[in-house]
């Protein structure tokens, strides 16, 4: 499957070297380093073609990570293996920059011996890697610990360790939303769709089992048959359509697929329970309004209206308009009445923040935040049970927090 591994500094140095397959030479190092870090032109594309060799990169910081293969793999496995492997690495130490690898190569060395056999991806669970892979070693351990250890790689539960107590049980549950979207001068949308994550962090004494439930439409639509619809109506719960998503490997699919529940043993510590897309019924957070007019041949006045499209009781933060200018701008007048802009002559573009915003503003979005989920989704319950020790569904603090973020949002003048 990958034929190798390397990890390179923003110089082309090669900080860490594992390779898995013998058609995978030493040549391959320095093709990357040529044809892509010291590329003349940026290369823009995840993926290189050279000689008859595939790289996969993706670049944290200033740190390039480079799955080589000659064979025809699956392209989206590859990528998901180097963002794991990212997420593995910040979670045993931090940040992932040229000193910290230096100082952990050895740690990194171990993780990949574990998380790859022979080029095929495996065990990547961080709380299940932590267990018998530490920063200090494992010193001394008993016939008892070892056999624990033993049982969770190879068990049907791998990603959580048994004997986990709290003092408090707590369940955090953020959904996290992208929202994209390409709107004409006319004010219609052409394309808009909505990646979501559901990100969730557990401090859950034992080994529990959660439910989780969510407006999917094809629920309602279950429970309308039953009466449940009504009531679904009056508590203002609409429902969505999810076109697709993928899980973490604790959800059991095959309750999700005959009765769309979400069932999981939830691994300890954060984790994404699942990513989903959504295209229809999309809530946008703002409307982008652009008003162009020539003033003679050498002056052009832009003015563009934000209007807000959710409560007035919620408020957006971090927000980024980005207003594009011709190539031959000399110079730039910017009135503005909220928030700060500015004229950035090497990004070619005006760029307007504010930490805040009301419910109109007069002044292209490239980021903002919301407290809301523009897809609509809606928790409709998060339930924990465990047999073994004393603590019910009731004895369980839960968070739940709905954050909407932009993706490529743009209007088109």
């Amino acid at each position: 499957m990958i034929g190798g591994l390397f990890i390179y500094n923003h110089k082309g140095e090669v900080l860490i070297s594992r390779v898995y397959r013998d058609d995978i030479g030493r040549n391959a190092v320095d093709a990357f380093r040529v044809n892509v870090i010291h590329a003349r032109q940026q290369v823009r594309s995840p993926v290189t073609n050279i000689a008859r060799t595939s790289f996969f990169h993706v670049k944290r910081s200033n740190i390039w990570l480079a799955a080589v293969t000659k064979q025809n793999v699956n392209a989206a496995m590859v990528f998901e293996f180097l963002y794991k492997m990212c997420d593995v690495m910040t979670a045993y130490f931090g940040k992932i920059s040229e000193e910290n690898i230096k100082n952990n190569f050895v740690l990194i060395y171990e993780l990949l011996d574990e998380i790859l056999d022979f080029g095929y991806p495996q065990n990547s669970e961080t709380g299940a890697l932590k267990t018998f892979i530490t920063q200090q070693g494992i010193k001394g351990q008993t016939k008892e610990e070892q056999s624990q250890i033993t049982s969770q790689v190879t068990g049907q539960i791998g990603w959580r360790r048994e004997g986990i107590k709290y003092r408090r049980n707590e369940l955090f549950l953020d959904v996290l939303e992208s929202v994209n979207l390409l709107m004409s001068p006319q004010g219609q949308v052409l394309s808009a769709h909505v990646s979501g994550r559901v990100v969730m962090k557990s401090y859950l004494s034992g080994m529990p089992e959660c439910k989780f439930g969510m407006n999917d439409k094809i629920v309602i639509d279950k429970q309308g048959k039953g009466g449940a619809s009504d009531e679904a109506g009056k508590s203002g719960k609409q429902s969505i359509a999810i076109d697709d998503c993928t899980f973490h490997q604790c959800v059991r699919l095959s309750k999700f697929d005959s009765e769309r529940s979400i069932s999981f043993i939830p691994p300890d510590g954060e984790y994404e329970l699942m990513r989903y897309r959504t295209t229809k019924d999309i809530i946008l957070p703002f409307r982008v309004i652009p008003l162009v007019r020539e003033v003679g041949r050498t002056k052009l006045e832009v003015k563009v209206v934000i209007k807000s499209n959710f409560k007035p009781s919620l408020l957006a933060q971090k927000i980024e308009v980005r207003i594009p200018t011709p190539l031959n701008t000399s110079g730039v007048q910017v009135i503005c009445m909220k928030g700060k802009a500015k004229y950035k002559a090497s990004e070619n573009a005006i760029v307007w923040n504010s930490q805040h915003a009301p419910t109109r503003l007069n002044l292209l979005i490239s980021a903002l935040q919301v407290p809301f989920a523009p897809s609509g989704l809606k928790v409709r319950y998060l339930k924990v049970f465990e047999s073994k020790l004393n603590y019910s569904d009731h004895d369980v603090i839960k968070w739940v927090r709905y954050i909407g973020r932009s993706g490529i949002y743009e209007t088109r003048c």
